[in-house]
């Protein structure tokens, strides 16, 4: 009994803790969606995307280009459904002044470096609908579930504002939203509130829809609009992901920028790759496991040396039967006991019928093949009659002869007696 609830638990510590790894690389390049699932237990991902940003320059002070590295390092710790992430940003930014003259520097260093914890709070479950062979429709009908998201929630810290930096921590907030719709698309919705506190406070709507080709080709769209104190925007973009291997995906996107009165474009071409240890997790704690439940681990029962001696002189005989994991079990039947009353053996009698006299059943269950018996039986008998007719003749035929045979002695008999006479 402790053997299957320790198999119970451990199973159902698998299917919890596991929930969250897919087999694949799961990353958030191209697009600036965040998706409320994590990375998994004993993964280690990195995703990384070269940039270029060019607007138009707009008065008084603005940021019109920026060329820089996005990296972002994303891992699970405690649970799959927690998700530590760090979030850096190298780049070149072109500071422009716009009033009367014109005139521009720039400015290289950290942009951005957020460190922050997602926590998947709702996973919706979905019908499987490939065990349905009944109906064509059921198999084929669209999941309404489908269309109630899977809930994460986001928190972190801004270590830096960028151009507006003042000195101080920000805190960032969201809610992460998920719908599979189907296994091909899948439709993300991210609301944040960033640089909480500041002066220059944001808040951001994004929602973004990806399409897998197949296996290697993915593409999405994407748009986000954000509200903040110097201005507002507006960007939309489209990108193509292919997953070289199970661990490494190549990415490449584009976008549209309205950033208050400037207009202008962004482009990037990145990599995502991540080391994959929950497998080997997998089967530690399964060879753990393993160990736990083998038989060199398993007390076995042994009787001491007395009671074997005290077994052999009472004439017991031992049988032991033996199953996987399980004790060995000694059953021990006593011979000299009074035996129980038993009921006498039916023994089978030999047929008084010869083998060829005994008739058999043919056909089904003896019905069809009764007939055939009935009529061989009729043409068998006919044939004896016929023999004992033709035997009977020639009995008569046998007697007659024999009569005359006897007439004819008797004749020359009588003449001889009668020769005699005369004589």
């Amino acid at each position: 009994m402790k053997l299957k609830l320790l198999v119970f638990f451990f199973l159902a510590f698998c299917s919890v803790s596991f929930a969250q790894y897919t087999s694949i690389i799961n990353s958030n390049n191209p697009g600036f969606s965040e998706s409320p699932y994590s990375v998994g237990g004993g993964v280690y991902q990195l995703e990384s995307n070269l940039f270029f940003r060019n607007t138009s320059i707009e008065p008084t002070f603005s940021q019109p280009q920026s060329l820089g590295l996005d990296l972002s390092f994303r891992t699970s710790y405690l649970t799959d459904k927690l998700e530590f992430i760090a979030d850096f940003s190298i780049q070149q930014d072109k500071v422009a002044f716009k009033n009367i003259f014109q005139s521009h520097y720039y400015k290289s260093g950290l942009g951005k470096a957020l460190i922050g914890a997602k926590y998947l709070v709702y996973e919706q479950k979905y019908i499987d609908k490939s065990k349905e062979i009944r109906s064509w429709k059921k198999r084929f009908a669209f999941d309404w579930k489908r269309l109630i998201p899977n809930v994460g929630v986001y928190a972190g810290m801004h270590v830096t504002n960028g151009l507006h930096f003042d000195g101080n921590l920000s805190p960032r907030a969201g809610i992460l939203l998920q719908n599979n719709l189907t296994s091909e698309l899948n439709v993300i919705t991210n609301i944040f509130y960033d640089k909480i506190g500041t002066d220059a406070s944001e808040f951001s709507f994004l929602i973004s829809s990806t399409y897998n080709f197949n296996l290697r080709w993915s593409m999405f769209l994407e748009s986000q609009t954000y509200v903040n104190k110097i201005q507002n925007g507006t960007n939309f973009g489209a990108g193509f992901a292919y997953l070289y291997h199970r661990n490494f995906q190549i990415n490449t996107s584009a976008r549209l920028l309205f950033e208050g009165e400037a207009t202008g474009f962004y482009t990037g071409i990145g990599v995502s790759y991540r080391i994959d240890r929950h497998l080997d997790k997998l089967k530690k704690e399964a060879s753990e496991f393993d160990l736990l439940t083998s038989d060199e681990n398993v007390n076995y029962k042994k009787k001491g040396f007395f009671n074997k001696i005290l077994n052999i002189f009472k004439g017991k005989k031992k049988k032991k039967t033996k199953t996987k994991n399980e004790v060995d079990v000694e059953e021990t039947i006593d011979e000299t006991a009074t035996p129980r009353r038993t009921r006498p053996k039916r023994t089978r009698k030999k047929s008084a019928l010869s083998k060829d006299g005994g008739k058999k059943k043919k056909g089904f269950l003896g019905i069809f093949g009764g007939k055939k018996d009935k009529k061989e039986g009729d043409k068998t008998s006919k044939k004896k009659k016929k023999k004992d007719k033709k035997k009977g003749k020639k009995k008569k035929v046998e007697t007659e002869l024999e009569k005359l045979e006897r007439e004819i002695k008797e004749l020359e008999e009588e003449l001889k007696k009668n020769k005699k006479d005369n004589n």
